[in-house]
């Protein structure tokens, strides 16, 4: 079996549901990874990177049986090196072994199929020069962890390989040395005004497009929130969501799973734009187009001098608009 480990290769899991019962391999494993085409499933599939219950399969015309544990493996990208890109950066700490960015809502962080310029990555070349290169696999050199296109915030990038192989490590086992705080604006206003919330976070069986709170399966996810501000009518809150750890879109999924969805959130909100707010608040409402979340705090213990590294992301505008015309600000910046 051809299968590839290492700080850049990412895992996919599935536990097909009885509606996948007879169903042919490729086109479950299509349907449960839509990131994924139908072409480049089938090469990794072909090229032994799939497990089907711990054992290695490439007979694309399998049925699928309900019960049945998929394992993807996907080495790193090795497309072309991405272009460096003369974009202006919001840097927030720097020194020779790292940078920390406060990435703008609407940035795309590594060069993908439809993204292949523009991106963080992009800028990131043609800030920091041949010192990224390699680092981190071909398409994504420096990057560490991710923000969601339209999440804006404090990321930090390594300059090299021995700092990305050290931030990689502590961002994934070492979580008491880190501090991941966000601002959301959410509908509604929790019961409880601080706590945590704790469920494990995978695929939807319902929509592969999205990630949700599983009963069974998924990987661990803890969200530490407490209630900033409220408004009068509780119709909205402001609220800091600390990470206890690090899954796809948890924030979204567990202040969803809560009961209290990101405001304007695309894929797991839900409008409320019926209630009987202001003709300002409606129309800022209407032309905030992306989930109100912003990586606020980012702190790390520096891998090289050993000293915390605090920095804090300010607001966007729109986002701070959102919170004033809200009825919610608490003097943030």
């Amino acid at each position: 079996m051809n299968m590839e480990s290492g700080l850049n290769t990412e895992h996919l899991e599935y536990i097909a549901s009885p509606a996948d019962e007879g169903a042919r391999l490729d086109k479950v494993l299509a349907t449960a990874w839509p990131e994924q085409s139908r072409s480049r499933i089938k090469s990794l599939i072909e090229n032994g990177h799939l497990l089907l219950n711990d054992t290695p399969i490439a007979k694309m015309s399998y049925k699928v049986k309900s019960g049945d544990r998929f394992a993807l493996e996907i080495p790193p990208a090795v497309a072309a090196d991405p272009i460096a890109e003369k974009i202006a950066l919001d840097i927030l700490y720097e020194d020779d072994d790292l940078l920390v960015i406060n990435k703008p809502a609407g940035m795309v962080v590594h060069p993908a199929a439809g993204n292949e310029s523009g991106t963080l990555v992009n800028a990131l070349l043609a800030h920091c020069g041949d010192s990224l290169s390699g680092i981190g696999g071909v398409k994504r050199p420096g990057i560490v962890h991710r923000l969601d296109k339209d999440t804006s915030g404090a990321m930090v990038v390594a300059k090299n390989d021995a700092t990305h192989r050290a931030l990689s490590t502590l961002f994934s086992e070492d979580k008491e040395n880190i501090e991941r705080a966000y601002i959301a604006v959410v509908w509604g206003v929790p019961r409880q005004i601080e706590g945590v919330i704790e469920g494990n976070i995978g695929r939807s069986p319902r929509n592969r497009k999205k990630m949700a709170v599983l009963r069974n399966g998924g990987k661990p996810a803890l969200t530490r929130y407490k209630v900033l501000a409220k408004r009068d009518d509780s119709l909205a809150s402001l609220v800091e969501c600390r990470l206890l750890t690090g899954r796809t879109h948890q924030i979204r999924v567990h202040m969803t799973h809560l009961g209290h969805s990101l405001i304007c959130d695309p894929v797991y909100g839900r409008s409320k734009l019926t209630q009987k707010f202001s003709k300002h608040v409606h129309e800022v409402l209407t032309g905030f187009e992306k989930q109100a979340l912003h990586a606020r705090t980012l702190g790390f213990l520096h891998p090289k001098t050993g000293n915390y590294v605090l920095t804090k992301a300010p607001l966007p505008e729109d986002l701070q608009e959102l919170i004033t015309c809200l009825d919610l600000p608490i003097g943030i910046v």
